[in-house]
């Protein structure tokens, strides 16, 4: 079954990443130890792109092929995959409502550390998630 993960853009340290990331239908992470998450996507996972302080912003399916890419003139510090099916948000979905979505299926309990470079999400939260954005944000 594939794997489901949010990814942060990166954007609050460098806002050039969410650009890039959004025009070449990728996801990336950056030096140690983050950019060996990337390394752990396997093809056909699921991938939310998520923009702080705006929310998931893009989505799309791994291909399971790990590049690598030298970042601010350090060698391969950048860990990036490319995205098939990438699709561009219309409109966000907020943090709270992600949590919101999930929270119908795993009760209220159930709350997400936003401020992490990838979260790994159970496949079924996952689905709902990716439903919620096919019928409300593209």
């Amino acid at each position: 079954m594939p794997k489901v993960y949010i990814i942060n853009t990166n954007k609050t340290h460098n806002p050039d990443c969410e650009k890039e990331m959004l025009q070449n239908h990728k996801c990336a992470a950056f030096y140690n130890p983050w950019k060996y998450y990337i390394d752990t996507i396997e093809a056909n996972d699921l991938v939310f792109l998520y923009s702080s302080n705006v929310g998931i912003i893009g989505r799309g399916i791994a291909t399971g092929i790990v590049e690598l890419n030298d970042y601010e003139g350090n060698e391969n510090e950048e860990h990036f995959m490319y995205l098939n099916r990438f699709e561009l948000l219309k409109r966000p979905l907020k943090a709270a409502e992600v949590t919101s979505i999930i929270r119908e299926t795993a009760g209220n309990d159930f709350d997400i550390k936003w401020n992490q470079t990838m979260i790994l999400v159970a496949h079924q939260f996952g689905t709902k998630v990716w439903q919620h954005i096919t019928k409300y944000c593209l």
